[in-house]
């Protein structure tokens, strides 16, 4: 927008300087010389002159060659009207079109079946392959952990709530003075600010938890730094996505196609880039020494059809005790990560975690988690643009271009991104399945996968039988139970001893 501007955000209706108006579901202001509504007095807008008909039409004959009352504003406010409902059928058309391939590749890409309608079922059991004590450390440990989890969950859902459903956002960001950007971006960071201050000490009684039962290995400095880290990232992210957002509502009638655009490039982008730019912020990482293990990780790398040009070891055991490996980036960027706490584990099971990790790779997991997710935020976008009107009356704020109306945006997302996550997880443990299923037939070894995945969740000490709610909420791999049960059924599928 013109600098000469001032920021729509002024007044809760959006009049500019100009006598400009901004519209309904977040347009851009109308071209100067339109009437504003509501200015309490009956006068015509600022730079048309009193009598002169809109749009340079004749105006109807009263006698004195001037509109009736009030018709010329009715007039520009019915086709504002007319226009904003367009917009909204062209938006709501896209994000049809856009949910329907989305659940389209969903379904017809995803994993559903690990293994072959053929196999064996086998149900998952705890308690035959962990002890009682193990059983009940698992136990005490959710129990410790959930509280402060769920307590963390809901602050943030009614702090979202309260932005989207209240005036909260506009008086919180209502003393921010400055450009418009300005104001936006310390409105992020403002409401970022508020929001991880009410939930700082439930991330220390969380991780006053970790060191009570051995799984963090910090201190209280490193562990501030890496929590401002996060939230620094975070933040900044953030702070792009909605300043992209406000510029685009204030220049362009439908910015939720760029505003749709913009979110895909920037998932695809940014998961492209973490590897290289936001992994080294929180660990250091090394080539994997030369040694029997290297070697024989290269090797099964090189049987799998996987080019691997290294495998990374990350110092995680500055931080905590457990063990872990995963894949991240993709093309360029594609790297396998172990742990260094779990160089210590016997060799056949490092290969076994190893081998997983190549299943994501050669399968390209990675990317397609990210282009699957680059849809759902193209999707968010076009139903932030629709949804934005519904909230202008309990928020206050009457149009997206609004500096203020970024606590509103935030909120949505997340919203958006609470609800979307029992999605995601479904999804991503059918891809960890499928994982196993590869590490299974690459090494043919159920015995030691089992064994794998004891030690994993003994050391981790992973929840063996999570209730529904945080099984929905929180799973993002089958349990320890249903991958051995997985490993069960592969082995009597195959032929093979079974542990």
């Amino acid at each position: 927008m013109d600098q000469n501007r001032n920021d729509a955000a002024d007044d809760d209706v959006g009049v500019t300087e100009a006598g400009e108006v901004a519209v309904e579901a977040g347009e851009s202001a109308e071209p100067a010389g339109r009437a504003a509504p509501g200015n309490g007095a009956g006068q015509p807008a600022a730079g048309r002159p009193a009598g002169q008909a809109p749009e340079g039409g004749a105006a109807p004959g009263n006698g004195a060659g001037r509109p009736p009352e009030g018709q010329g504003r009715g007039v520009a406010e019915a086709g504002d009207e007319r226009r904003a409902t367009m917009l909204r059928r062209q938006a709501g058309a896209a994000f049809a079109v856009l949910g329907a391939v989305l659940v389209g590749v969903v379904a017809f890409t995803t994993p559903w079946q690990a293994l072959p309608s053929s196999a064996p079922a086998v149900t998952p059991d705890p308690a035959r392959d962990f002890t009682a004590a193990q059983l009940a450390r698992s136990q005490a440990f959710d129990a410790a952990t959930s509280l402060p989890s769920y307590l963390s969950l809901g602050l943030g859902l009614v702090f979202a709530g309260l932005l989207v459903a209240t005036p909260l956002g506009a008086k919180l960001l209502g003393w921010v003075r400055g450009p418009w950007w300005v104001r936006v971006l310390l409105g992020v960071f403002a409401i970022t600010a508020i929001e991880e201050a009410l939930r700082w000490p439930l991330g220390i009684w969380f991780e006053t938890v970790l060191r009570d039962y051995g799984l963090s290995t910090q201190d209280w400095v490193g562990w501030t730094a890496d929590r401002l880290k996060g939230i620094g990232i975070n933040a900044a992210l953030l702070t792009v996505m909605v300043l992209a957002i406000v510029a685009l509502a204030r220049r362009i009638r439908r910015w939720w196609i760029p505003a749709a655009v913009g979110a895909f490039a920037l998932t695809v982008s940014a998961s492209f880039v973490y590897p290289v730019v936001f992994e080294p912020v929180f660990n250091d990482f090394h080539a994997m020494p030369a040694g029997p293990l290297r070697t024989n990780l290269m090797a099964m790398a090189e049987r799998d059809g996987v080019p691997v040009e290294d495998v990374l070891v990350a110092d995680a055991s500055r931080r905590t005790t457990a063990l872990n490996a995963y894949v991240s980036g993709f093309g360029a960027t594609r790297r396998i990560v172990v742990y260094d706490t779990l160089l210590k584990a016997p060799q056949p099971e490092v290969e076994l975690i190893v081998a997983h990790e190549l299943g994501h790779a050669k399968r390209d997991d990675v990317l397609y988690g990210t282009l699957v997710g680059a849809m759902g935020t193209a999707l968010g976008a076009i139903m932030l643009f629709l949804g934005f009107r519904l909230l202008r009356r309990r928020t206050g704020i009457a149009s997206i271009t609004d500096p203020r109306a970024v606590g509103v945006i935030m909120g949505l997302m997340t919203l958006a991104t609470f609800l979307s996550g029992p999605v995601q997880n479904m999804l991503s443990r059918t891809v960890e399945a499928r994982a196993d299923v590869h590490a299974l037939d690459l090494t043919r070894d159920p015995v030691t996968f089992a064994a794998m995945q004891k030690r994993l969740a003994s050391t981790n000490i992973s929840d063996l039988s999570p209730d529904a709610v945080e099984y929905v909420l929180y799973a993002s791999h089958p349990t320890t139970p249903q991958r051995i049960a997985l490993a069960r059924s592969w082995a009597e599928l195959n032929g093979v001893p079974g542990p």
